[in-house]
């Protein structure tokens, strides 16, 4: 059966006190809105449509993209309007209500909904709660059948006691949905039009109503305020952990372990603490990487180390490398197999061949490094003359000596030498020792300066 797609994301968010819009607001390093629309997209509908209001023209520009239709919601007038604003362009044969600020709904347990949809039947995602203070309560005869769902503030207290909650996530017969929404009244305590009487007005036309319950009640929390928010990225990171240690990952402590983006993940891979994976990474076997490093949108081949507090992005590490600690790889560094960056060296659009090594405090930009070269210390690849940047090329073998400056355009051939404390700012060839430095002067019986008494 067709399907579309709601999601209600018009909300202002007032407990959050912020002026980003309330769907806007991050878990695991994206937007909520943008974690719904993923889910969304795994189940294949005909079209997501987002009802937007507060802030909608920061939403649209921040999310845009070409499967999403975005629908203007100019007066928050309640849920049941919401998803009327959509309603002219909704023509599947199932609908499916999703929220924006609930960010961690499997697509697992909305597959396991909409199954439960037909022309006769409408399904309800529900919830049971120690408390479900502010929920809808739904509300059954005495054979268990859904009757009605009734608002926390407009329950009786009677009905207050009932645990079983609305998580306002519904699947509906697209062709019934017109005529529910033209029915539904703004008569009751908050003066808005609540999706939720849709249940009633289906029992009174002779429909089932199916529930269907998600396996964790965290899927279905939403976030009103920033400690709700802090506990959505909590539960999510938990579940990502969760994750990777079921593909065979030991994490020292998953309680301080950040994914914001997308793993993938070999075998007896191991991360030390305070460990942040962003944007897409890939870590193959055997890789170890220790506590306090960021590593984002990189590959770690097998075996690849990193040590304590190093910053990766957009770095590939070969077969065996390893870097750091306190090592810097920006965008396009790339570490052959068994090269080595040691301690405070900063590889930016560089790469080191198998082997080479850079043992500490050195910047490599724009460079090619051959194999089994050796980087000394202090060592600058002098990219950019303050409008153009040049490269720096490095034959195999090469030995560059302590506090050298290679200045760009430059290239040193096989086997070639820079002494220590050398500027080379012409080619060097192969085999051949290259000393860019200042003659040294001795003054005989110097005398340094005394500090004038006062």
């Amino acid at each position: 059966m067709s399907l579309d797609i709601v999601i209600l994301a018009a909300g202002q968010g007032t407990r959050m006190r912020s002026a980003l819009p309330k769907v806007l607001h991050p878990v695991a390093g994206q937007a909520m809105l943008a974690h719904v629309i993923e889910t969304a997209r795994s189940l294949k509908p005909n079209a997501i449509h987002v009802v937007i209001g507060h802030g909608a023209e920061r939403v649209r520009e921040q999310l845009a993209a070409t499967d999403l239709n975005f629908v203007v919601q100019a007066e928050q007038l309640g849920t049941g309007h919401a998803v009327a604003q959509a309603l002219p362009a909704l023509s599947a044969e199932r609908v499916l209500i999703l929220y924006g600020d609930v960010p961690l709904i499997e697509a697992q347990t909305l597959e396991r909904l909409l199954h439960k949809v037909g022309q006769q039947q409408l399904a309800l995602l529900t919830v049971e709660l120690a408390d479900p203070t502010g929920y809808g309560r739904i509300v059954r005869d005495g054979q268990g059948v859904v009757q009605a769902i009734v608002e926390h503030k407009d329950a009786s207290a009677e009905q207050k006691l009932i645990r079983e909650g609305n998580t306002g996530i519904l699947a509906v017969p697209g062709e019934r949905l017109g005529d529910w929404l033209g029915r539904l009244s703004n008569s009751n305590a908050q003066s808005e039009y609540y999706l939720t009487d849709v249940i009633a007005m289906a029992v009174a036309d002779g429909l089932v109503v199916a529930t269907e319950h998600p396996a964790d009640a965290m899927e279905v929390q939403g976030a009103n305020d920033r400690i709700q928010l802090a506990e959505l990225e909590r539960h999510y990171q938990q579940r990502a952990a969760r994750r990777l240690m079921a593909q065979g990952v030991t994490l020292r402590d998953p309680a301080r372990f950040d994914l914001r983006g997308t793993a993938s993940v070999g075998r007896d891979v191991l991360i030390d603490v305070n460990v942040i994976l962003e944007g897409t990474v890939v870590i193959e076997d055997e890789v170890q990487i220790g506590p306090n490093c960021v590593i984002k949108d990189s590959t770690l081949r097998r075996g690849a180390i990193v040590k304590a507090n190093s910053h990766l992005e957009g770095a590939e590490l070969g077969e065996g490398a390893d870097c750091g600690p306190f090592a810097r790889l920006r965008p396009g560094a790339v570490l052959a197999a068994r090269a080595h960056v040691g301690n405070f060296v900063e590889v930016k659009n560089a790469q080191l061949g198998e082997g080479a090594k850079a043992g500490h405090l050195a910047y490599l930009g724009d460079a090619e490094i051959g194999a089994r070269s050796n980087i000394g210390a202090g060592t600058i690849t002098c990219n950019y003359d303050g409008a153009n940047k040049s490269r720096t090329v490095l034959g195999e073998d090469v030995f560059i000596g302590s506090n050298s400056s290679l200045v760009a355009p430059v290239n040193l051939g096989d086997g070639a030498t820079t002494g220590a404390g050398s500027v080379i700012t012409a080619d060097v060839p192969a085999d051949t020792l290259a000393l860019g430095r200042a003659r040294q002067a001795l003054v005989p019986g110097w005398r340094r300066p005394q500090k004038t008494r006062k």
